[in-house]
């Protein structure tokens, strides 16, 4: 058994900056990360620009305005690219949309994650399944048909997989550290809620999921302890376990706060390979007695749940919000025809209306509306069929 893949989510932290972004990348390497990730951002891809504001250290700015500040050229992303296998480490990075995935194919990229809410974005997962190279699905907010739905959706179009369904071995990154492999399709259990409670994990799940969708699964940890969650995700077998990085938890970036520094991914990193050793050596129970010693034995047990999937208490106000949906991207006159020119695929975030699900995105195009729609908001069935 391959042991876990730890991944240093950089994300954003760099902020355009290729200076801290080499600095990022050297101290996870440092760290004890095996890859590093990014996100390739382009506003437009991801929300409208009316989908509300973000509070910051600087005070209250439009969410859209944030993510357009991040955008970049292609050459940054291919010196990130570049710098990261430079330190032994593997690249990993998040599209947000057709045209981030294309430009992450065109720079060589082999492991795509999709975040959580672009799970049910299933233009995008046929785009990047349709690759080849290995997949990384996020599973945050979402129940366990939106994971059957995306799973249906990339193992259908990804020729890794057998024609038995099955999913075998994806890209083999061959570093300077060591030779990783990465499945065809990895699920993330994850729980979209900054910070996440460590209480609402359920890392039972981990082992249920496994069995339900015949695929390796991991976890990406959004809760502030470096160790409770990353190790006993081991202990349910975790191939992949994922934790923000930062240099400075006052950092501007958007998942500074909830990050892990250096110091901090080095101690899990640490704990996990020490964890993933006894597992092997059959001393489960004896790490869980270590953790039940340490953090007590109530706090241990509600980490690891009853292995049911649903919404964390902490994340269900943004079902049908964080996710996608359809939406007018300007404002629409009764009597339109709905095309790829005026409605996407967006999140609907903070001020908005969620449109129709992305499933109806084919059914939708072409179809005349029957009464107006404001900029922005989400296209309904009323709009539609009044």
């Amino acid at each position: 058994m391959q042991r876990p893949i730890l991944i240093a989510e950089i994300g954003t932290s760099h902020g355009g900056d290729l200076t801290k972004a080499r600095e990022l990348i050297a101290a996870a390497s440092e760290a004890g990360a095996d890859a590093a990730k990014f996100q390739l951002v382009f506003a437009d891809e991801i929300l409208h620009p009316k989908s509300g504001v973000v509070e910051l250290p600087g005070g209250r700015i439009p969410l859209y305005d944030r993510f357009k500040a991040l955008e970049q050229p292609i050459e940054f992303y291919a010196t990130l690219k570049e710098e990261t296998e430079s330190h032994g480490l593997t690249f990993v990075c998040s599209p947000f949309g057709i045209r981030s995935a294309r430009i992450l194919r065109e720079i060589g990229t082999r492991v795509f994650k999709i975040a959580s809410p672009e799970l049910n974005h299933y233009p995008l997962l046929e785009e990047v399944a349709s690759y080849g190279n290995s997949t990384i699905l996020s599973t945050g907010v979402s129940t366990l048909g939106d994971i059957e739905m995306a799973v249906s959706v990339v193992s259908g179009r990804n020729p890794l997989y057998s024609d038995r369904g099955g999913a075998s071995d994806g890209a083999q990154e061959k570093t300077q550290k060591k030779v990783l492999v990465f499945p065809a399709l990895t699920l993330l259990h994850c729980i979209t809620s900054y910070p996440a409670p460590e209480e609402e994990y359920n890392l039972s799940l981990i082992p249920n999921l496994r069995g339900i969708f015949g695929v390796p699964v991991g976890v990406s940890d959004h809760s502030l302890d470096p160790v409770l969650v990353p190790v006993l995700a081991v202990l349910e077998k975790a191939r992949i376990v994922e934790k923000h990085f930062t240099l400075d938890r006052k950092g501007e970036g958007l998942d500074d706060p909830i990050a892990l520094v250096p110091k901090e991914f080095a101690q899990m990193a640490l704990e996990v390979r020490s964890a993933f050793l006894e597992l092997q050596a059959g001393r489960r129970g004896h790490v869980v007695e270590a953790l039940e010693a340490r953090y007590g034995k109530e706090r241990v047990y509600n980490a690891l749940g009853d292995g049911v999937k649903r919404l964390a208490r902490s994340e269900e106000e943004n079902y049908r919000t964080t996710n996608r949906s359809i939406h007018a991207m300007r404002e629409l006159k009764g009597g339109e025809i709905l095309d790829e020119t005026n409605c996407a695929l967006l999140r609907t975030e903070k001020t908005l209306r969620p449109g129709l699900p992305p499933e109806l995105w084919n059914i939708v195009l072409g179809k005349r509306l029957v009464r107006p729609v404001p900029d922005g908001e989400g296209i309904t069935w009323e709009d539609v069929l009044g």
